[in-house]
Formats: C-alpha cells, structure tokens, sequence
C-alpha cells in the first residue's frame, strides 16, 4: 500500500472511499454535519473505533475519542481493518494535528492506515482484496494550517516504522516448518543486504566454540541446529551505541517438561523477541537515526527426543556460571543468557535492551496488552515507558526487582536454578535470572522487556490484528529516536 500527502483540498482529491476520522463524538462537525441524520438512524455515536459505512455516499466514517495518537491510530487502523475483502482501492482522508504545528497525530494516523490494512493470508489460497493507495490531504480536519514538509517527513516516519511492524508480525506468524533457525538467519541476511548493514551468523561450530552450552542444550534435540545472529547498524557520528538481544525460540514444545496440547498451539511466537529486534534495525536503518545499533539474535527450536536436555541437568553459561535445569520449558532464560552474555564481548554498549516471550507470568500479571519492563536503572525504566505509553500507542507496565525473590532462585548444586522454587513473581524471577548474566559494569546499562502478553493474541485489539502484533519494534525504535534527539526535547 502507498501513501501520499497531497497538498489539495479533500474535494480535489479523486479517491473511491473518503474516511472520516469523527473526534469527542462530534456529529455536527462540518465534515460529517451533512450525514448526521442518517448516521444516527443507523446508532453510530462516534465512540472509540465504531465504524459506519455509507457506501452509496463513499464515505466510511470512524469514531475516535479525541484528537490524541493514542486515540486516531487505532481509529485509523479500524477503519483499514473494515475495508479488507472489499473491492475499493483507493481512499482519501483529512491531516489530523492534536494542536498547531504539530505533527504527531499525523504519525500516528499513517501509523494506523499501515497497521490496519494488515492480515497474515500468505496460506491462503485466496487473497484478499486491500486498498493499494491512501491520499492525505493538507486539509486539516479542523481547519488547523498545515506545514506540507514537516507532515510528509512526520507521514514518512509512521509508514517506514509501521512497514517494519508488519514485517515482523509475518515473521512471528509464519508457521514453525517454514521459519526455524537457518531461515531466520537467512531472513536477518536479507534485512541486511537492503539495508547496507553488517551481518555475521554463528552456526552450531561457532557457538561450540564461543561456550554458549546453555543456548547449546536447548537446541539439542532438533533437527534445526542453532544459529547466533548479529546485526550491526553503524551510521557516521553516532550518538550512542545500543544492543538489542532477542529470544529466537522458533518453536518451543517446552522440551522433556512438555507443554499441554493447548498450550503448545501458538509457539511459533516465541520468536517474537527476535522477529522485533530484526524489525526495529531495519526501521532505525529507514529512518537513518544517528545511533549504533546491534541486534543479537539466538534462534534456537527446542524440542524432545533421546538427547533432549533434561530437569536436573546442570549447564554451565558462557561466562561460566553453571545453572541447575528443574524445568525444560524455561529455556528462553537460557538461550538469551548465553547471548547476553556474547553480545556484551562483542560490543561496548551504551544501552542493552533484551526482549523475550519469556513468561506467562508477565501474562497474568499485567494482561496480554501489556509489555513488562525490567532493570536496575529507574531513569532507563521510565524512558522505556514514556516511549511506549506516551509515544508509541504501546503499553507497557514497570515489574520491580527484589532482593527476596532473587534469593527463590538460589540452587544447592549449582550457581543458579532456572526456575524460582515459588510459583509467585515468576516474570520477576525470570528477569533476576537473566541480571546473573549482565556483567557489573552493564548492570544500569540494561533493561528487560517481556513481551508474552502483547506479541500474539488470537483477537483484534487497536490496531493490532489477530495474532502477531509486533510488539516492541514501536516501542523501542521511539526509544533509540529519543536518544538521538537533544536533552529535553521529545
């Protein structure tokens, strides 16, 4: 889909569809006044994402709470979601500003048309009918001016990071037999071929001899051997230098302590961290930040069989601490121990962010909307959660660390158990797991972020599709946007 700013009145504009985006429920607005009889005959009010279509006037109208982001994209995408399986092709929509010269909820509105014209349909035999072409006009929904090169640079931004969330909700709902780990790398081989970055791929005997016996463990028992991925975006001039870890599980049937059949269904998206770290590099390449970044990648498939790893298994980490295994189905800790533990030698980074489907704990304690972020650093916390909550229409809750749940993690025979020996604070337990493995100089250099709850759920919700959403690329990628922004500015 393409997506133009055309400096004319919407009038002027030739489109199958014009959208409406209706705001505060305002019906008497002049761009919807002449159609408020029959809109209220048919009960649309205006509320949050509610969606009316008056084909015969080609006009689809949608209700968004206020002129906020967090309020127009999910508003947009709705309004592209309805139209999926429908025969037009074109459609044209008013400029959104929350407030003069600002060009936010413009973003954000490009945002939401990219996200919403989304759907996974690759397995099916037949596609989908989806618009090809969205023309914005300079027209602003209430007259406000609007500066054509500062919207077209805001429009241009939201539709380059939107592509990268979609490109990475493919790659989490891309079946397991089709994606394991010699295919991720392959996929990271192909972001960095367009994007002019540095690519290098570990394969089983380079992980053999980089130590990594945890990630080595879990990966024992596929016929898919394991791969480390590193990316490496380095601009001139840089700014400040971030690694990205993600968890690579491209199928987990939780090893010898086997999943339920109804909770193994869905494990294809226990690559999500992964898939977002290879789709914020590519949207920090797009959108050229002056910031290095690095994205490390353990792509591993655990599995059983007669040379499975096992509970009561002690395995000794790359930087050579040694972990008792009391259950095989928390083996994510395991392989971004070893990969935390790789991408620290590899690279001095200023910042290091790891993102996982790592627990259903995460999942029951904040929701399946709800990103869990963890550290030792408050300030880092708090901008990973103004780029989430305030920027990028993601959500994301604060999990605090104690000094009493890292002692549950406490082996007899060994230096650490994977698992707590209490069935409370599991997500928390699984981010003081992973802090063994972050060296003392990095310690408020790092945050964690599970993402198990927001990565894949079978609804719609905003604008996110049923399942794969991409969780974290938004997030993050506003995140390494900030940093190179000057202090105080947002």
């Amino acid at each position: 889909m393409k997506i133009e700013f055309i400096d004319k009145k919407l009038n002027d504009i030739e489109a199958d569809l014009e959208i409406i985006i209706v705001t505060d429920k305002n019906l008497e607005h002049d761009l919807v006044a002449k159609y408020k009889d029959i809109l209220e005959d048919a009960s649309f009010s205006g509320a949050q994402d509610e969606v009316m279509l008056l084909a015969e006037s080609k006009k689809l109208f949608v209700g968004a709470g206020s002129l906020k982001s967090a309020d127009i994209r999910p508003a947009a995408a709705t309004a592209m979601r309805s139209l999926i399986g429908k025969k037009y092709k074109s459609v044209k929509i008013a400029s959104y500003l929350s407030h003069k010269k600002c060009t936010a909820t413009l973003r954000a509105l490009a945002e939401g048309l990219v996200l919403g014209n989304y759907s996974f349909d690759a397995y099916k035999s037949k596609k989908s009918d989806k618009v090809k072409n969205v023309y914005i006009s300079s027209q602003e929904y209430n007259g406000k001016e609007v500066d054509a090169e500062a919207a077209k640079r805001a429009i241009n931004k939201g539709v380059e990071v939107a592509k990268c969330v979609n490109m990475t909700r493919d790659i989490v709902n891309t079946p397991p037999d089709d994606f394991y780990p010699k295919i991720m790398a392959s996929k990271a081989k192909e972001i960095a071929k367009e994007e002019n970055i540095e690519c290098k791929i570990l394969k089983k005997e380079d992980i053999e001899k980089e130590s990594m016996n945890a990630l080595l463990s879990v990966a024992r028992a596929s016929t898919h051997s394991p791969r480390v991925i590193h990316l490496s975006y380095k601009p001139k001039d840089a700014k400040a230098v971030v690694s990205l870890v993600g968890k690579g599980l491209t199928y987990d049937s939780g090893g010898l302590s086997l999943k339920p059949s109804d909770f193994m269904v869905t494990m294809k998206s226990d690559k999500s961290g992964a898939s977002a770290v290879l789709g914020i590099i590519k949207a920090v390449s797009r959108l050229k930040l002056p910031i290095e970044v690095h994205g490390f990648i353990g792509a591993v498939e655990n599995m059983i069989g007669g040379n499975a790893y096992k509970p009561d298994d002690v395995l000794k980490a790359k930087n050579g601490k040694t972990i008792e295994v009391r259950n095989t189905d928390a083996e994510g800790r395991l392989v971004l121990a070893d990969v935390l533990c790789y991408a620290q030698q590899e690279v001095k980074a200023d910042y290091i962010i790891d993102m996982a489907t790592l627990t259903g704990a995460c999942v029951v304690g904040v929701g399946n909307y709800t990103t869990g972020v963890m550290g030792n650093s408050e300030k880092l916390i708090e901008d990973m959660l103004y780029a989430a909550n305030t920027a990028s229409g993601e959500f994301a809750a604060k999990l605090p660390f104690n000094r009493y749940l890292k002692k549950t993690l406490k082996s007899n025979i060994a230096d650490i158990c994977n698992i707590s020996n209490t069935r409370y604070g599991g997500a928390i337990t699984a981010g003081l797991f992973l802090s063994e493995f972050i060296e003392e100089e990095n310690q408020n250099k790092w945050l964690h972020l599970d993402i198990a709850g927001p990565a894949f759920v079978e609804h719609v919700w905003g604008e996110n599709p049923h399942g794969a959403s991409g969780a974290g690329v938004r997030m993050v990628t506003r995140f390494i946007e900030k940093l190179a922004k000057p202090k105080g500015e947002h």
